[in-house]
């Protein structure tokens, strides 16, 4: 078990940063002071109190990045209630479900996600809460039974529809007479073994699973962070990974809120313009990024610049190459503010050339990996210490090993155990008999290996490798990086088909567009990038035809391809 308590982890972080800025919703005037933070905690406290909320109750949480957000989040964790963030890219049907499978009491969400919900089919939530102001939207059981101690003791009922900020606020002078302090901000006693989030996945199968992470798991990536100095105090935060992931979640929040950081939450989406510009103006000290963020800046900006035949030319001349290659490097460290110590990329695999570039030129980063069931580290080494086409080094909280291991390869599926690892999946003890054996190993569904040193290499993902007809192991996601980054191609998805591999393409329409490439043009052009990329990789990864695909194929909420969908096409 971590040491270090998960909730008093939070109490200490608004304790030593009191003064300093915490919070900042960007393009917005508002900044917040730890301070500042923890009295809005604590107002949120005497709302669920006065909503009669117990220890281990559900609260549901679905919005964009913002202030509001993350202190719903703190204040029900340090009440003792239970988190359910939901992601806000979830479609309704799967948002009423969650809430309901959840049986969460209330719910906190974001205008415009509410507009789209239908509160009728809420079966256990007592009322909806705006993020905008807190203020109650809409009250769905008029039975619930609230709470006195703050009030005149002849009300039996508070009307929830009527709470706000005002009631709040005099419900708070009442209870805080003196003045809201340092002294004030003491917490739940929550051991670390219990519960305190239920995360559902948004996996590429289809099937939506609550993981139950307790107080340890947390706590363990949050004491990483700060023993690797991964994140440090009054370090600047760009929060732009969605907060209900656990990637964006444990670092970008939590991990920085216990340190003491100052966030500054981006709601929109993260184009690589809005990020580029805030990157300019934050200036951040540390990144968390996705893989998908990285490669369209690399393809916009940095691959039509190699592409130039002059800049071939030098690049392929011993001597002449590095000063251009240091002005890349210096180009690219500037776009993002300049003052990183690196960029920490994870949620999904980096294309090769991508990385195999940035290696080239010595950009600091690196490429870690985890899953929601480790809330959700498993692997990270620093950019200065990172093994080219690795995942990092295992935690050293963490124990792994490789089953079914292929004797020539050495490469089978990754297995884990130790203290990020989840509790389990919320109401399903068959599916978290699947994923954890009788000895606590976790088996992930990836399939890698793990070198002498504890560096771990991800190869794919077992449920997506395709055997061939003479026995070859094919993993489709290497042979989509390198189509990927081919002429006219947005994103690609490589099937099987009566034996053969196809490719799916969704053309770069921009591109085409720009380029005034027509139909006929555009399927020769995609024949080309077929032979050229069958050169590439060996003859039983060979790509039978391209098949152009009119649109984006549907991804999860962290970018990632719903490949179920596609792997009966035709």
């Amino acid at each position: 078990m971590v040491q270090e308590n998960f909730i008093r982890l939070i109490e200490d972080g608004f304790r030593k940063n009191w003064d300093l800025p915490g919070f900042t919703n960007y393009d917005e005037n508002l900044t917040l002071t730890y301070a500042e933070i923890s009295k809005k905690v604590a107002e949120i406290h005497i709302l669920f109190n006065q909503c009669n909320i117990k220890i281990n109750d559900k609260i549901a949480l679905i919005g964009r990045n913002n202030a509001h957000w993350a202190i719903t989040y703190l204040a029900t964790v340090t009440y003792g209630a239970i988190i359910v963030p939901i992601l806000q890219d979830f479609n309704p049907n799967d948002v009423h479900h969650i809430v309901n499978h959840s049986e969460s009491k209330l719910l906190f969400v974001g205008d415009s996600v509410w507009e789209n919900l239908e509160e009728e089919k809420f079966a256990d939530v007592n009322a909806v809460f705006s993020l905008t102001n807190f203020n109650c939207i809409a009250l769905l059981n008029q039975q619930v039974e609230l709470q006195t101690d703050d009030i005149d003791q002849n009300e039996h009922k508070l009307d929830l529809s009527s709470i706000n900020f005002d009631t709040i606020n005099r419900l708070f002078k009442e209870k805080y007479p003196f003045g809201f302090h340092r002294d004030n901000v003491r917490y739940v006693d929550k051991p670390n073994s219990e519960v305190v989030s239920i995360n559902y996945t948004s996996g590429t199968t289809g099937f939506s699973k609550g993981v139950m992470t307790s107080g340890n798991a947390l706590a363990g990536n949050i004491t990483f962070g700060f023993r690797t100095k991964l994140i440090a105090p009054e370090y600047r935060i760009i929060s732009f990974l969605p907060l209900a992931h656990a990637y964006g979640c444990a670092f970008e929040f939590l991990t920085s809120t216990c340190a003491g950081c100052h966030i500054h939450f981006i709601g929109k989406t993260p184009s690589p313009k809005i990020l580029l510009k805030a990157f300019s103006e934050i200036k951040p000290n540390v990144i968390f990024c996705v893989p998908l963020i990285i490669e369209k800046i690399y393809k916009k900006q940095i691959q039509p610049m190699l592409a130039k035949p002059s800049m071939r030319w030098v690049l392929s001349i011993p001597f002449l190459d590095q000063p251009v290659l240091a002005q890349i490097r210096k180009k690219l460290i500037d776009a993002f503010g300049g003052e990183f110590s690196e960029i920490v990329v994870g949620g999904a695999p980096l294309n090769a050339e991508v990385e195999e570039f940035f290696n080239k030129i010595k950009f600091p980063f690196t490429v870690g990996y985890g899953m929601t069931e480790c809330a959700p580290l498993i692997s990270y080494s620093h950019a200065k210490d990172f093994q080219p086409k690795s995942s990092g080094k295992l935690l050293d909280i963490m124990e792994a090993k490789i089953v079914n291991a292929d004797p020539n390869t050495e490469i089978g599926e990754i297995c884990v155990k130790g203290e990020n690892v989840m509790v389990g999946y919320y109401k399903n003890p068959e599916a978290t008999a699947q994923i954890i054996d009788n000895e606590g190993w976790l088996h992930t569904g990836d399939l890698g290996k793990i070198d002498s040193e504890g560096n771990v290499y991800i190869r794919g993902r077992n449920k997506t490798m395709i055997l061939s007809a003479s026995g070859q192991n094919i993993y489709p996601e290497e042979i989509e990086a390198k189509l990927n980054n081919m002429s006219y191609v947005m994103e690609s998805l490589v099937i099987e088909n009566n034996g053969k591999l196809i490719a799916l393409v969704c053309p770069d329409y921009e591109a085409v567009d720009s380029e005034h490439v027509d139909q006929d043009q555009l399927e020769i052009l995609m024949e080309d990038n077929r032979k050229l990329l069958n050169s590439m990789v060996a003859s039983y990864e060979g790509i039978s035809k391209i098949q152009l695909y009119p649109h984006e194929f549907e991804k999860t909420p962290k970018k990632s391809i719903k490949r179920y969908l596609y792997s009966t096409n035709k």
